[in-house]
């Protein structure tokens, strides 16, 4: 453990990506603010997270464009050169966040353990957190503040809505989803459009494709939300290509309405939907981390990646995990054999998922209180 002199007086968080890591490095924000509250807080992060972080109160940013490269770095640099912090919390293991850490003058740069400490993050840090096995990220992270002493973890979020988000979400989830069973009419009391049975969000696409469900699936999820429980059944992701081609393709399965707004909100825009919804099903994606955010369960789908080590914090119980199962028919193992970070992302893993497993965590969740 570090013992500090005194409480810091300006601390510096470095995490750069992606959007889910950046949800769970505000945890530990949290937990830092809370016990110590008169430090003066800097995170450097990406230009997409601090699209949504930017709504955190009481932080200065510093904002890398990753897509400027060399040029990106040397603004970044001139930026940190008359800046000093008592403490650098060096949260990535990434030579580019590396070359950042490099730049930032601190008297105390804590990285992660030695064995944890990919890709040369030790030779940038001078203190390390206590070396653990197998822990979730949010977990690791908080590694960070039980290394500068502080025990007592927050799991608070609690990011300010701006009103144009929420306006933009009450349009689209007009009576709050989570409600008691006995307050939600019957299907054929009311229109599938109004959603009786609360909304069910699908955001369909991960950042690697291999982590994707087929359309077809989904497809089948939606038409069991909407015939079986009387949900409204929103589509959500980015514009991107693939995304849209996905979305198009869901739509195209279902022989029920679904509301499609892929490519047509911002984070905060979804950060207020997603508030709103009564559940959300996702891949291991950013959105399963912003859901958890403002305490809507994820139904996560889970077969390339672990969800005991990446899955949404809060909802781990609710997501379908066919992880053992790709450990074994794809490397010939089990998890607890497998280093703790494998990704099994290989083609055909995510149909070890079937529609019937995530049919049945969305009857039970359904049926669970709000």
């Amino acid at each position: 453990m570090l013992k500090l002199q005194a409480p810091p007086r300006n601390v510096c968080l470095l995490r750069l990506s992606a959007i889910g890591d950046a949800c769970h490095v505000v945890p530990l924000l949290r937990t830092l603010q809370q016990a110590w509250p008169e430090a003066r807080f800097t995170w450097i992060i990406g230009r997409i997270e601090h699209r949504l972080m930017g709504l955190l109160p009481e932080v200065d940013f510093l904002v890398l464009d990753k897509r400027a490269g060399l040029s990106g770095l040397r603004t970044l640099r001139a930026t940190l050169q008359d800046r000093k912090f008592d403490v650098l919390l060096h949260l990535q293991l990434a030579l580019r966040a590396s070359l950042v850490a490099a730049m930032v003058r601190a008297s105390v740069k804590i990285g992660f353990d030695r064995a944890r400490a990919r890709e040369l993050q030790w030779l940038f840090t001078n203190r390390r957190i206590a070396a653990r096995q197998r822990e979730h990220v949010l977990d690791s992270f908080l590694g960070f503040a039980a290394a500068c002493g502080v025990q007592e973890p927050v799991l608070r979020w609690d990011l300010p809505l701006p009103e144009a988000a929420q306006v933009y979400a009450r349009q689209l989830i007009p009576c709050s989803a989570r409600v008691a069973a006995a307050d939600i009419a019957p299907p054929a009391a009311r229109s599938v459009s109004d959603g009786p049975g609360g909304t069910l969000i699908i955001s369909p696409c991960a950042s690697h494709a291999l982590r994707n469900w087929r359309a077809e699936r989904y497809a089948a999820i939606a038409m069991h939300a909407i015939k079986q429980h009387g949900m409204r059944v929103i589509l959500s992701g980015g514009p991107s290509a693939p995304e849209r081609a996905m979305g198009d393709a869901i739509a195209a399965a279902c022989d029920v309405p679904v509301i499609d707004q892929i490519g047509r909100d911002t984070l905060p825009q979804l950060l207020a939907l997603l508030s709103r919804a009564r559940v959300l099903l996702t891949p291991d994606s950013g959105p399963a981390h912003m859901a958890t955010m403002v305490g809507t369960p994820v139904i996560g789908l889970y077969a390339a990646t672990n969800p005991q080590r990446s899955g949404p914090y809060r909802s781990r119980h609710w997501c379908v995990d066919a992880y053992p199962r790709a450990a074994q028919q794809f490397r010939g193992s089990s998890p607890e054999r497998l280093p703790w970070a494998t990704k099994i992302e290989q083609p055909g893993v995510m149909d070890l998922i079937t529609v019937a497993e995530v049919c049945t965590k969305l009857d039970q969740l359904l049926a669970s209180a709000p």
